[in-house]
């Protein structure tokens, strides 16, 4: 690891005028991915803007019953809240369904949504990836693409995005909270994180000197009654396959509110509004949830290694749908102890 400077502000005006003075900085809240891409060498900043000590670090409602979630929350407080776990138990799931107890005690809301892809050739400097060197080419498109994305790639890049907490909160069109010496800025989710395109080293839509100060979750009504699922190659400690968020209304058979978000198959949360579109009206049925599925997946373009994922998506959607429809919606510590992640 090279040598770097450290600081610790004592606020968030210190912070913001820390990293604009100073193009080399970077933010550190948990710190485990960034000392991670710092310990590979792939991430060198000249300075590190220690936020752990700003008081960015607690839950409050907001009118009309939407929550605003500190920036510093460390993921398990954030899952074992319980206006979380009573009003979007999609969220709180996710959460519970990523990484370790370990890694969930330390990494921070802020952090998460800056979570970097898990490429291998992103990791392995000998390998050529336009994410970690822009116009290097990118060996995943025809070497070893089990993990990766089959929607929203491109020609220079398809690494997946890595969260659990991400799909879920674009499933409930969260707002991020952003602050920089120009002011606050206020970014829906679905813009948040950017495809590709020729451009994959760029991920957010965050500038580099704003800081992340919290993430709004509005009232949804309908996230109630939801469910994350994910499917990943061990019961713990892996990064999903196939990931749904999903959250359901059902009245007299026919579908009256939905959301639906896919993870590990796409090189950003997936919000599926095709899918949601086709449900929306419709029957509750087994055939719709999986006509909805097909056509989400449509698009889909996918290689040898990575072709099972749209008839695993498929499968997924349709059954974490039929679970929500017929009431088995599931809460954290139910998923806990089936998928032994804690």
């Amino acid at each position: 690891m090279r040598p770097f400077a450290y600081l610790k502000p004592a606020d968030v005006d210190e912070a913001v005028l820390a990293v604009a003075a100073d193009p080399g900085a970077r933010f550190l809240g948990g710190g485990t991915n960034l000392v991670d891409l710092m310990r590979e060498g792939i991430e060198r900043p000249a300075t590190v803007v220690d936020l752990t000590a700003l008081p960015l670090d607690e839950v409050h409602d907001l009118p009309g019953g939407g929550l605003r979630v500190g920036a510093l929350v460390r993921n398990s407080a954030l899952a074992a809240d319980r206006r979380v776990a009573a009003r979007y138990p999609m969220l709180a799931q996710a959460i519970l369904a990523g990484a370790s107890a370990q890694l969930r005690n330390m990494a921070t809301v802020g952090g998460n949504l800056l979570q970097r892809t898990r490429c291998p050739y992103f990791y392995d400097r000998e390998s050529a990836c336009n994410k970690r060197e822009p116009g290097a080419g990118c060996d995943a498109i025809g070497g070893f693409n089990r993990s990766h994305a089959v929607l929203g790639g491109s020609g220079s890049c398809i690494a997946t995005h890595p969260s659990d907490m991400c799909v879920a909160l674009a499933a409930l069109d969260a707002v991020v909270e952003a602050r920089s010496v120009r002011g606050v800025r206020r970014i829906p989710i679905a813009e948040f994180h950017l495809p590709p395109g020729d451009t994959p080293h760029v991920e957010t839509a965050l500038a580099a000197d704003e800081l992340i100060t919290a993430v709004e979750l509005p009232a949804v009504p309908v996230a109630a009654r939801s469910r994350y699922r994910k499917v990943r190659d061990r019961a713990s400690y892996a990064f999903a396959l196939v990931s749904v968020a999903a959250a359901l209304e059902v009245r007299d058979g026919t579908v009256v509110d939905v959301r639906l978000a896919l993870g590990g198959v796409a090189t950003t949360p997936w919000r599926a509004r095709e899918a949601e579109r086709l449900l929306l009206g419709g029957p509750a049925s087994e055939e719709a949830y999986r006509r909805a599925a097909e056509a989400e997946l449509a698009p889909a373009e996918v290689r040898p290694g990575n072709a099972f994922k749209t008839g695993l998506a498929r499968a997924t959607v349709a059954a974490t749908l039929r679970d929500l429809g017929e009431g088995i919606a599931g809460t954290p510590r139910d998923l806990t102890d089936e998928e032994g992640t804690a």
